[in-house]
């Protein structure tokens, strides 16, 4: 399946609903320069296509509970494809995973983690290795401080080629 052809009109819209998934139907519309009714046709059609592919609140989750927040480094002693499926499968299953990445470079996996506190990550870094997923190596990063964690693309400098 091919991509869309996306026009200046359709941009617009992804950066407003990737900004603001919550934005009135009017309010989308007069970003996008458009009627509201072509414009909600046009959200339908880059929802079908795939493009936008869900609608979330962020979560100041630290405001309510204690969180600790861990990226995990993981490379895997054989690199088979049955053993890149076995890892992936696991993780998928694990919500404290909120993230993971397949790299290229030194390590096969990044890991975004999030639990209650180390001692829990801890516990779920040895109930991994326990399972025989074939992790090599490990390496573990505590996020002490949020910097920038930003979900919105720059939608126009990637869609559209310079001029």
């Amino acid at each position: 399946m091919s991509a869309p052809k996306l026009d200046a009109i359709d941009i617009r819209i992804l950066d407003a609903i990737q900004r603001d998934g919550r934005i009135t139907k009017l309010a989308l519309a007069e970003l996008a320069g458009i009627s509201p009714t072509p414009c909600w046709t046009r959200l339908r059609r880059l929802e079908k296509a795939g493009i936008i592919t869900g609608y979330h609140a962020r979560l100041a989750l630290r405001l309510v509970a204690p969180v600790a927040s861990i990226l995990v480094e993981v490379t895997l002693g054989s690199h088979k494809q049955i053993d890149f499926e076995r890892f992936e499968r696991a993780i998928k299953l694990l919500p404290e995973v909120t993230a993971c990445w397949s790299v290229g470079g030194g390590v096969d996996y990044i890991l975004k983690i999030t639990t209650r506190d180390i001692d829990t990550y801890q516990r779920l870094i040895d109930d991994l290795l326990q399972k025989d997923l074939g992790i090599d190596r490990y390496f573990t990063y505590i996020i002490t401080k949020t910097v920038k964690d930003d979900t919105v693309l720059p939608v126009q400098d990637l869609i559209q080629p310079p001029v």
